[in-house]
């Protein structure tokens, strides 16, 4: 088993329904709305709830941040490569991409569990159909990075594989451009167009995209900088590029098509946005 810990974590997976509850722990100090409609929650599910000390709701958790709720839940089971080679069941339409135009977001060895937590929340909110993340050398899908989610890891589609570059090769063949985020990109992220199926990886905190992950890219962007450092934090760089990829598939939907080249046609065609 498992711990969760934290109000929205806890309540969105009991709504995605995809763990198995043992129980959830609620603090016998904390009495507000909140919590009783989560207990609420918990009886319409059938999950056993038992009210603790908040000291040990922190024992359990091994964190203070638990806000008086800890579940135990069955390990979070990840998907194969193989899973995400078709769009998701509706993610994607709620963001507006064109037709059934994939963008996946695949992580090169993010080691900060906070950053892997917004991450899948921006992904989630941004309508990514899926999630690649590599087995090691990386942060854990651990419950700091589930709570800093807000619950999103309980929605989103999360393959986990022992190569990055086998599984991006794998997704070209599957006709997805691989979109690279580097400092010494070529390309300006607002003027690519990202309509197409695609598959948006992001590096290392401070040493960015392992080089021959890089070197798989079909494209690598830059995100212009004005002031005086030279990049964004991955989660905050992840936010602006996948939110620029939804603003540009809900204008693609609404027929205003971007005229940058980019990703929006079969990777057969040699050459696009060169």
């Amino acid at each position: 088993m498992e711990v969760l810990y934290g109000l929205h974590p806890v309540e969105e997976a009991l709504k995605a329904g995809r763990r198995r509850f043992d129980h959830v722990l609620v603090a016998q100090e904390r009495h507000d709305l909140r919590l009783e409609q989560l207990v609420n929650l918990c009886r319409q599910c059938g999950v056993r709830v038992r009210q603790e000390s908040r000291e040990q709701l922190t024992l359990v958790a091994q964190s203070p941040a638990h806000q008086g709720v800890v579940a135990l839940v069955k390990a979070q089971e990840f998907l194969s490569i193989e899973d995400l080679f078709t769009p998701g069941s509706s993610a994607a339409n709620a963001a507006g991409n064109k037709g059934n135009a994939r963008l996946l977001l695949a992580l090169d060895g993010v080691e900060d569990p906070q950053n892997l937590g917004a991450l899948l929340r921006v992904a989630d909110g941004a309508g990514v159909d899926g999630v690649i993340l590599t087995e090691r050398r990386a942060a854990p899908l651990s419950p700091v990075a589930v709570k800093a989610s807000a619950g999103a890891a309980e929605h989103i589609r999360i393959a986990r594989v022992v190569n990055l570059v086998r599984a991006l090769e794998e997704l070209k063949k599957q006709n997805l451009w691989i979109i690279g985020l580097d400092e010494r990109g070529t390309s300006d992220y607002d003027q690519f167009d990202l309509t197409g199926n695609c598959v948006l990886v992001l590096g290392r905190e401070g040493a960015g995209l392992h080089d021959l992950v890089r070197r798989t890219c079909d494209h690598l962007l830059r995100i212009p900088m004005a002031g005086g450092v030279s990049s964004l934090n991955v989660s905050a760089a992840g936010a602006v590029v996948l939110y620029e990829a939804a603003r540009q598939r809900r204008s693609a939907a609404a027929g205003a098509l971007p005229a940058a080249a980019g990703a929006s046609k079969p990777r057969k065609q040699k050459g696009l946005g060169s």
